[in-house]
């Protein structure tokens, strides 16, 4: 330990929430946030936009539960953002167009830590030694431009006025898990959130050794539960919405154009498709289609800015099919009602592609520290989407049930970051 470092912080900026962490000395300790209903370590990454007086007066703004709240008291007057950390590696995420203003991702960035700061009854505005932000090993996206999401975090984060350093989230997984256990072990922690699945290999010394923890070896792939959701979406409410459909175009019959649908079941993107541009597209489509009245269901569920219901519908259906074998789909909105009785292996055969890929990356894990699944003794768990009965499964099956820990799957990342902002080697850990 340094003793130079009295105080350090634990960034867990995620997809979905974001939670922090200050270190004094060995121990760390969750940050609470101010919320509508009481105080909670953890705080959603949404944003929510007004207009304050007339079209031409500054936005009004805020941010975690209290952006839901301000939504869903105001659904058609506001924009609503979230998962937006999806489009920090994208090269083709310009600006988000909120109410015709043009905002980077830095400048939405910066925009939630001023709130998520503002409702952390001051803790956060004291002076740390150390900020550790944590980061995917991969970012999410198709083709993720790792310099560039570099170089926003930079800017989102440089309102911190601090020492800033980068770590791999699931690192910051393994050293909450260390601070755990006592026996020597070598580990695989599976981190599990919402826009990427990252694995980390580490091997745990006892306590009081000169290093307690080495990083091995590590692996990503941006795909996680947001795109879990998107399968949901695209199974059962995407044939509603025109998807696979035709529109005419002069004297030939052409396929409806497949981008419109990928973005809609990108919760990062459904929000921005409430633009003129966008709209005027959709709403031409609309005239050209076969099935007009489908695309006018997805007109109507952008314009009226559903896109949080239909979050909140397909996030009751995981939960759901989390601990039963069977659950209840229901969405009701812009003159659209689905209702589908869903089995879990129905939802899992939907997300199988995305399982065999995520496996594919804990393996890469695995060569790149350079052992085998029988090397690994334990096998962490974390992040809100591990407790999909069937990305455990995934670890249980190869690994064996035994072998598998779980806990604090909201809120180990940013405990551990914030003990590692307290080592002295931790050029060993940043990246």
């Amino acid at each position: 330990m340094s003793d130079a470092t009295s105080s350090a912080l634990g960034f867990d900026f995620g997809t979905t929430n974001t939670v922090v962490a200050q270190s004094d000395g060995d121990t760390a300790e969750l940050i609470m946030f101010d919320g509508p209903e009481g105080s909670d370590a953890v705080f959603r990454s949404a944003l929510c936009f007004w207009e304050e007086g007339d079209a031409r007066a500054a936005l009004g703004a805020d941010a975690g539960p209290w952006a839901i709240r301000d939504y869903l008291d105001f659904p058609q007057g506001s924009r609503f953002i979230q998962s937006f950390k999806s489009v920090a590696a994208s090269p083709s995420f310009e600006h988000a167009t909120i109410f015709e203003r043009r905002m980077r991702f830095e400048d939405l960035g910066q925009l939630f830590l001023r709130k998520l700061i503002a409702r952390s009854a001051g803790r956060l505005r004291q002076t740390a030694s150390r900020i550790v932000v944590g980061r995917p090993v991969e970012f999410a996206g198709s083709r993720p431009d790792e310099a560039l999401a570099k170089q926003r975090y930079d800017l989102m984060f440089a309102a911190l006025g601090t020492d800033v350093h980068y770590v791999y989230e699931p690192l910051g997984a393994a050293f909450s898990y260390a601070s755990r256990v006592t026996d020597p072990a070598t580990i695989l922690v599976a981190d599990f959130g919402g826009g990427t699945s990252d694995f980390s290999v580490v091997r745990i010394e006892a306590p009081g050794a000169p290093r307690r923890c080495t990083p091995l070896g590590h692996a990503g792939v941006g795909i996680a539960g947001d795109r879990f959701d998107a399968r949901i979406i695209d199974n059962l409410v995407m044939p509603m919405l025109g998807k696979g459909g035709s529109y005419r175009s002069f004297d030939k019959i052409l396929d409806i154009p497949g981008g419109y649908f990928s973005d809609f079941a990108d919760w990062s993107k459904l929000a921005l498709m409430r633009n003129r541009r966008t709209l005027a597209e959709l709403e031409k489509l609309r005239r050209a289609a076969l099935d007009p009245a489908a695309i006018g269901r997805m007109i109507s569920v952008i314009d009226q800015e559903l896109g949080y219901q239909l979050y909140d519908a397909v996030g009751q259906l995981k939960r759901a099919l989390s601990t039963a074998e069977h659950a209840h789909f229901h969405f009701a909105g812009a003159g659209l009602a689905i209702e589908a009785d869903v089995a879990r292996d129905e939802f899992e055969a939907w997300i199988a592609s995305d399982v065999a890929r995520i496996e594919v990356a804990a393996d890469r894990a695995l060569t790149t520290a350079g052992i085998e699944a029988r090397d690994v003794d334990r096998v962490f768990l974390t992040g809100g989407t591990s407790l999909t009965p069937r990305i455990r499964r995934l670890f249980a099956d190869r690994f064996g049930e035994e072998r598998i820990a779980s806990g604090g799957e909201l809120t180990s990342i940013a405990h551990g970051l914030a003990l590692i902002g307290q080592q002295e080697d931790l050029a060993a850990w940043a990246v």
